[in-house]
């Protein structure tokens, strides 16, 4: 009757409004929280790549949003300020060769075979990725004043150390590998055969009139790393 009574009066019942109101309200939220991470990854990206090719110094949050795509004002509500996205972006570089690393998984592997794998991946990650060349190049220049902020970096480096040592001690066991070897040492000389070779590639390839980046010459300095190091550790 009161339906009928409004049509009369030249209203129309509205549908109720709780029916719809909260599926709306849940849409949108989701709909918000993907937005959000899909401005901060794309901060993240852009930012390497400023970084990379600019240095801290260098590198303008305006030029990180423009090439991210998003309002400069994101930058400050997801990281702070142009320090700490720095330094995010220094972590999140760090976790990606430690998550190659353990993919490896070099515990299950005999002695050998583990430390070629890892020689190996050290070599290849930097190939891959020679904006985590220059980050590092650049954060050295500031002294790792912004490694020191990450307050987890130490936990996630270390278990490696773990790793390299059972490696180590099992080769030695085995008679392939000396003893009282120093884990710290070893990833020390794996990383800096690698990381020079990457980060003076250009100034080698111009001094000695060959380039060393082409493919083939990349393949024969990554076998002459994992055959060195493999030598440096028999007894």
């Amino acid at each position: 009757m009161v339906a009928v009574g409004a049509k009369q009066r030249g209203r129309v019942a509205k549908p109720p409004v709780k029916a719809v109101a909260k599926p709306l309200r849940r849409a949108g939220r989701i709909a918000g929280g993907e937005a959000e991470r899909n401005s901060r990854e794309l901060l993240l990206a852009a930012a390497q790549s400023e970084f990379a090719s600019r240095g801290f110094e260098g590198a303008r949050v305006d030029a990180i949003a423009n090439r991210a795509g998003v309002n400069k004002q994101l930058v400050y509500h997801h990281f702070g300020n142009k320090d700490d996205l720095y330094a995010k972006v220094l972590e999140l570089a760090y976790d990606g060769i430690r998550e190659r690393e353990r993919a490896l998984d070099l515990a299950r592997l005999k002695p050998a075979t583990a430390m070629r794998r890892l020689i190996a991946m050290s070599f290849d990650y930097l190939a891959e990725n020679r904006d985590f060349v220059s980050l590092l190049t650049d954060e050295n220049l500031h002294k790792g004043k912004h490694l020191k902020q990450i307050l987890n970096l130490q936990r996630l480096n270390t278990p490696l150390l773990g790793t390299l040592d059972d490696i180590l001690r099992r080769g030695a066991a085995e008679g392939i590998f000396r003893k009282g070897l120093d884990p710290l040492q070893v990833y020390v000389s794996i990383a800096g055969l690698g990381f020079f070779y990457f980060n003076n590639i250009y100034t080698l390839t111009a001094i000695f009139g060959r380039n060393l980046d082409a493919p083939e010459a990349v393949a024969t300095r990554r076998r002459h790393v994992i055959d060195l190091m493999m030598s440096a550790l028999r007894p």
